[in-house]
């Protein structure tokens, strides 16, 4: 066909498009997330301040809360959620090349932390129904059962924690 050399071909609807994501190429994915990045639980990763690293985020939270910690689905998707807000917020408000991302777990609670260098405070605001952005605090003041922000010399933690049925 003349004219169309380097277009992009429209793509058929199934087979293409769904093989792109299902639960197996995610969890490959977060295990591949977690042989590139680290461990959060082990030490802080560090993640370049771009919008792609709340999937990365995403990922890690997946492996770590599902897996290794083996909490329940419902409590991962809300945890992932929430990684995800924590993420979204460093990158977009504080102007960081970097940030950081560490889990931690302890009797009866799992905390989520993530660092930035940036002390600029982070703002619950009123949410409407019809607000297409500035629900991320809202959600993690919902979903979690307490949230905060520590100050450090250099920058901020903030962070949420969720309670956990101890085995």
């Amino acid at each position: 066909m003349a004219g169309l050399e380097g277009t992009e071909q429209p793509r058929r609807h199934g087979s293409a498009t769904a093989a792109r994501w299902s639960p197996a190429v995610e969890d490959e994915r977060a295990l591949k997330a977690l042989e590139l990045f680290g461990n959060p639980t082990e030490a802080e990763v560090p993640l370049p301040s771009r919008p792609e690293s709340a999937a990365t985020a995403r990922r890690l939270a997946q492996v770590v809360v599902l897996r290794q910690w083996g909490l329940s689905p419902k409590m991962t998707e809300d945890a992932v959620l929430l990684v995800s807000e924590l993420v979204g917020n460093a990158v977009r408000h504080t102007g960081a090349r970097v940030f950081g991302l560490r889990m931690r777990r302890r009797r009866g609670w799992i905390r989520i932390e993530v660092r930035d260098p940036s002390r600029g405070l982070p703002c619950l605001m009123p949410v409407q129904e019809t607000d297409v952005s500035g629900r991320g605090l809202f959600l993690v003041d919902k979903l979690s059962d307490r949230w905060g922000v520590d100050l450090l010399p250099r920058g901020k933690t903030t962070w949420f924690e969720m309670r956990v049925a101890d085995r």
